[in-house]
């Protein structure tokens, strides 16, 4: 990231752990003030000593995205910022004959509509400056589905409309938005799910013969945080070792 991008500010959701906290570290390094949000007090604190660790500007914030009034104190905590991530995202997964409205309104609630309030709340500061990279944290299952999890496909699928039409509305005032698409990343959650044999039939889909680490996730988002990705708007990256080609 250039040198000019020192001073600029980054806000990244979920920022407590996976491909959150990655994020978080990478645009740290990069020399970012770097704000993260955790759904408590504790994945807060955990976030500023971790930013401490790092000797990195910034801050942990609670935040939960179903409830309104964390949207107002995140704006006082963190009232503009040059780059938003929007990484937190949840599943409730389960057939669709038996899917329960409250599980497809969760997972639209965290995954969907928070992005696109967050993206409401802090785009105009953005246009404002003429300076701005919104990155949604999207899914390969957008693209291919998957049995069992409609409402989270769903979502993502959604994320990546939405930052289509941002590109279109804000291009003129030099703010970007792109989405990326991991696939199987090792994570906490991942680990407990890709074991034994269900690990061995994903690995045998994947052209690359792995899982992917939250640190390739995270390359990927600070360069399209940067000044080099400029020109790059309206894309959905995929970073899932080819699992999706057709």
């Amino acid at each position: 990231m250039a040198a000019e991008d020192a001073k600029r500010t980054a806000l990244v959701t979920g920022a407590s752990r996976g491909i959150g906290a990655a994020v978080l570290a990478r645009l740290a390094a990069a020399g970012l003030r770097v704000h993260g949000t955790a759904t408590t007090a504790a994945g807060a604190a955990a976030i500023d000593a971790r930013l401490a660790e790092l000797g990195a500007e910034g801050s942990g914030v609670a935040f939960r995205a179903d409830e309104e009034a964390d949207y107002e104190a995140l704006a006082a905590a963190v009232p503009a910022v040059d780059v938003l991530v929007c990484n937190a995202g949840v599943t409730r997964d389960g057939m669709f004959m038996r899917m329960a409205e409250d599980d497809m309104r969760a997972v639209l609630e965290v995954n969907l509509l928070a992005p696109m309030r967050l993206a409401k709340q802090y785009v105009r500061g953005m246009a404002k400056a003429r300076f701005g990279r919104i990155i949604m944290v999207s899914s390969v299952i957008a693209r291919l589905g998957n049995a069992g999890q409609a409402n989270y496909a769903a979502s993502k699928a959604g994320l990546e409309g939405l930052v289509r039409s941002l590109a279109r509305e804000f291009g003129a005032r030099a703010v970007t938005a792109n989405a990326v698409a991991p696939g199987f990343i090792d994570t906490d959650m991942t680990k407990d799910v890709l074991v034994g044999d269900v690990r061995d039939r994903l690995l045998a889909q994947i052209p690359l013969g792995r899982t992917g680490a939250a640190e390739e996730v995270a390359e990927l988002v600070a360069f399209l945080a940067s000044d080099a990705a400029g020109y790059i708007t309206g894309a959905t990256l995929p970073v899932n070792g080819g699992l999706d080609m057709v």
